[in-house]
């Protein structure tokens, strides 16, 4: 008897559906077609086991299984429970009257159980789109494809619980979940806060504008001046999620198989803070079969660089593309998969090899030349992509033990939530621009032009600083987020004067 039934592919972010055909009928061979991978083609064994230690009858019959399309490769274990229910209802044990109304995913442990699954969200978001009523998958997956409205989600513990159902013999209940108060729950509530960090307080300025305009940052102290520490609180002060960002971002964690099981949205931007050890590939992302990088698991979020010298350059350059673009391509010769990557880079380092280059107290002990040959190891065009430079210095004892507490991260996160509104309202008829470290050339000449008075002051700190040529776009960004921050239409020569401040590698003798 032949039957059909549906399964998916997961590439990229995105789901494809996948017509499982299986046919049972007299002989005693078992053939699995549809350019499974390894994991697939070792199914039989689990399905074997899963199927007799929960009562049901294994055929002993030729089974013919094809997965189509045949040119896109099915990878992975998920495919274990559609197999299974297809043989069962090519046998005649499973009745096949509702198996086309239904997506199956779900990976089978010896004993029947059903495991967890990557990249359930976009499967649901996919059989939605095809008109399926339900989606059977494991309990442990349920709530993230809960997330999808219109489509009934059934999350089952064992097979004999999927057998019983499409005889009719047990009744599942779909499960439901409050998206409203799913997606609100967790957005302010945040370990790290601002509150903790004594003094520096124009570096906490530096940060609210950065998270303001969405602008790329690097910290540049001596060891144990607080640059992990205040980037770690960048999170608690970036505008909460949309619901739109949050389903993208559970999307691609999903892929990864990084979301928390039991959970149906991401709530908190992700903050992502790789080993200076980490490879190209791990960071943009691919492999034989192409997974999301730490680019991509930073998307709508922040990813944070420690020790940003001591990342390997093919790792540093292969970012300078997806930081313009906010999005990586990667391509194999039979496909290409695009994954989003519009994060926040803030990376943190030493300002030379020893450590102590413009400290206050210490004496830097490097030889001469070495703070240039280690401030080299970062491009040029790296650092042309990160807007605000900001040297700290370490923290006074006076500040240290000042009980008076600091400023907390919900009043900085409101200033800054103000701020992005009016960008919003800016950029609403321009197509992939939500904020001001988006702006190409023309869009600055409109939105962040000076008068007279701020194009002279701009002009005397060009030629009398030596800053780069690079850093002219970067200065009027930034300026043109400190005056939303003050709620003012036009850049004033005050928020020229403090951008100009944020541009500390592009003075010629900050090395020297």
């Amino acid at each position: 008897m032949l039957v059909k039934l549906f399964g998916a592919a997961v590439q990229g972010i995105d789901a494809t559906l996948i017509t499982i055909e299986v046919n049972c009928s007299r002989g005693i061979r078992f053939m699995l077609v549809g350019l499974p991978d390894a994991s697939v083609k070792e199914s039989h064994e689990r399905i074997v086991s899963a199927v007799e230690v929960n009562g049901l009858k294994f055929p002993r019959q030729q089974i013919v299984i094809n997965m189509s399309p045949a040119d896109i490769r099915k990878e992975g274990s998920a495919y274990d429970l559609p197999l299974a229910v297809g043989i069962l209802a090519a046998s005649g044990s499973v009745s096949r009257a509702r198996l086309g109304d239904y997506l199956i995913m779900g990976e089978l442990s010896l004993d029947g159980t059903i495991l967890p699954l990557r990249g359930a969200l976009p499967i649901a978001l996919m059989a939605r789109e095809k008109g399926f009523k339900g989606f059977v998958l494991p309990v442990a997956n349920a709530k993230e494809a809960a997330v999808v409205e219109g489509l009934d989600v059934y999350g089952v513990n064992n097979i004999r619980e999927v057998a019983a159902f499409f005889n009719g013999e047990q009744e599942l209940c779909p499960t439901k979940i409050d998206l409203q108060r799913e997606f609100l729950e967790g957005r302010s509530s945040f370990e790290l806060d601002f509150s903790d960090v004594k003094g520096q307080e124009n570096v906490k300025r530096a940060l609210e504008v950065a998270a303001a305009g969405g602008h790329n940052v690097i910290l540049i102290g001596t060891p144990g001046s607080g640059k992990s520490m205040m980037a770690k609180r960048m999170s608690s002060i970036l505008p909460p999620f949309s619901l739109e960002e949050a389903l993208e971002t559970t999307k691609i964690h999903s892929v990864a198989g990084k979301t928390d099981l039991g959970r149906s949205l991401m709530t908190a931007r992700p903050f992502r803070s790789p080993h200076h050890t980490i490879s190209d590939v791990a960071m943009v992302g691919g492999g034989a079969y192409p997974q999301p990088g730490e680019i991509s698991l930073a998307h709508n979020g922040i990813l944070f660089l420690d020790e940003l010298p001591e990342f390997s350059r093919n790792v540093l350059e292969v970012m300078r593309q997806p930081l313009e673009d906010r999005k990586i391509t990667i391509s194999r010769a039979k496909f290409t998969v695009d994954y989003p990557a519009g994060f926040m880079l803030v990376a943190a380092m030493n300002p030379c090899p020893c450590g102590y280059h413009n400290h206050p107290d210490k004496k830097c002990i490097c030889p001469p030349g070495a703070v240039q040959k280690y401030l080299n190891k970062i491009s040029g065009p790296l650092l042309d992509r990160i807007d605000i430079q900001i040297e700290i210095v370490p923290v006074p004892f006076e500040k240290i033990s000042d009980p008076v507490p600091a400023e907390q991260s919900a009043d900085i996160r409101k200033r800054v939530v103000r701020a992005r509104e009016i960008q919003l309202h800016r950029f609403k008829n321009r197509k992939g621009i939500f904020c001001n470290a988006q702006m190409n050339g023309r869009m600055l000449r409109e939105y962040a032009s000076p008068d007279q008075r701020g194009m002279q002051l701009l002009r005397a700190a060009m030629e009398r600083l030596n800053l780069s040529a690079r850093a002219y776009d970067r200065i009027l960004k930034v300026s043109r987020t400190i005056a939303d921050l003050e709620g003012n239409e036009q850049v004033q020569p005050s928020h020229l004067a403090e951008a100009i401040n944020y541009r500390n590698l592009d003075r010629a003798n900050w090395a020297l």
